[in-house]
């Protein structure tokens, strides 16, 4: 399901900032893009968001700046002595054959590496800013789960109305399927008497009977329809669990018993008005299975 969060907060010259988007996937995929100073919290971070989301394709971003006193350095006094010496042992070189003067810019030399140095080393910059991104990270998945839960009623309510749909093919089809069997038996009866009538025969009505019982036994449809109607009630009861509990695993394999069933309908009866809804409540378990995999 599709949902955004983020949180903010401002901690000792720090300002951290914390933003999580979720798209529809099968199955859970997140990514941590962090700060360098923060990547040791990958794993964590991922974990936090993997308790609170079952499924979904995520990106969690973590932002950190610091304000110019906590982005201050400090002069690395031995570093920066030691390019010195360093620069005039050279200068000694290369005036040993006359007088060369040389100008020193310190300030290019404040670019060197390692002679500027933060106040604050990494371990104690990632001490502190730990509970403070994590605490961000929850904040900001708080705010995606109430999006989601939002964006869910509206699922709910569409899955809803593809099984009420369900439901009424389904009554249509219990009340047809009776009258299936008695219209075959007098239509062939009418057809063997009529051809019997031609050659002044008697028709056998044991023989009658033995084919319309065949004919009644093929196209039964009695079992699948109560299975359907069972599979169906048990979705309804899952999308409207108020656990909090991840259903979109479940009612993806639901919606696989209900097509199960539904194809073997179709294809063991012979009544055009049968096929009609079973092509109806087969359009209704395709865009349950759509929706399946909207659902955590």
């Amino acid at each position: 399901m599709t949902g955004f969060g983020d949180a903010s907060e401002q901690v000792d010259g720090v300002h951290y900032s914390a933003e999580v988007r979720s798209l529809n996937n099968r199955y859970f995929k997140c990514h941590v893009r962090l700060p360098e100073e923060l990547a040791s919290m990958e794993a964590e971070l991922e974990a936090a968001v993997r308790k609170r989301v079952a499924r979904g394709s995520l990106v969690l971003t973590i932002t950190m700046h610091l304000t110019d006193e906590a982005a201050s350095h400090q002069v690395n006094e031995a570093a920066l002595l030691g390019y010195l010496d360093h620069l005039e042992r050279v200068h000694e070189q290369i005036s040993a054959g006359g007088d060369r003067s040389v100008n020193i810019d310190l300030t290019a030399l404040l670019g060197m590496p390692g002679v500027l140095r933060p106040i604050e080393d990494a371990e104690s910059l990632l001490a502190k800013a730990r509970p403070v991104v994590t605490r961000l990270t929850e904040l900001a998945c708080d705010k995606l789960t109430q999006m989601r839960q939002v964006e869910g009623a509206a699922t709910v309510e569409d899955l809803s109305k593809q099984t009420e749909l369900i439901a009424d093919r389904l009554e249509q089809i219990k009340a047809r399927a009776p009258m299936v069997v008695e219209e075959y038996h007098a239509r062939l009866r009418a057809r063997v008497e009529d051809l019997l009538a031609r050659a002044e025969l008697k028709v056998n009505e044991v023989d009658l009977v033995r084919e319309v019982a065949i004919y009644a036994e093929r196209s039964d449809i009695s079992e699948e329809v109560t299975r359907l109607a069972g599979h169906l009630e048990q979705f309804n009861k899952v999308i409207s669990a108020t656990n909090g509990e991840p259903v979109g695993r479940t009612i993806e394999f639901m919606t696989q018993e209900l097509l199960r069933e539904a194809n073997t309908i179709a294809s063991k009866s012979n009544d055009a008005d049968i096929s009609r809804a079973i092509v109806e409540v087969k359009g209704a378990i395709d865009r349950l299975k759509e929706q399946a995999h909207n659902v955590e």
